[in-house]
C-alpha cells in the first residue's frame, strides 16, 4: 500500500502528463481535475489490496502448505494474482 504522500505525488505525475498529452483537453480547473485522479488512483489501490488478500487467502487453502515468500508461492501468487485481475476487467 502507498503512503498519503506517495499517493498525492503519484496523482500529481499524473494529473501533469494528461495535461501535457496532446490529444487531450482539460476543461476542468486544476485542482478538480487532480481530485478526479486521486479518487481513480485510490480506487485502483484498493482493488489490488483486495485481490491481494483474495489470492493470499486462495494460495492458504491449499492442502499441501505452500511457505509464503518460497519461489513456488511466488510464481503461484503472480500467476492467481493475474487472473483476478483478468477477471476483475470483464465485470
Amino acid at each position: 500500500m502507498l503512503s498519503e504522500d506517495k499517493t498525492s505525488h503519484l496523482s500529481h505525475v499524473v494529473a501533469t502528463a494528461i495535461k501535457r498529452h496532446a490529444a487531450v483537453r482539460v476543461v476542468a480547473d486544476d485542482e478538480r481535475m487532480l481530485k478526479a485522479v486521486k479518487r481513480v488512483v485510490a480506487a485502483e489501490l484498493a482493488q489490488e489490496k483486495e485481490i491481494d488478500r483474495k489470492v493470499k487467502a486462495k494460495l492458504a487453502s491449499y492442502s499441501r502448505g505452500i511457505i509464503e515468500g518460497s519461489a513456488e508461492w511466488e510464481v503461484l501468487y503472480r500467476k492467481t494474482f493475474d487472473e483476478e485481475i483478468r477477471k476483475q476487467a470483464k465485470v
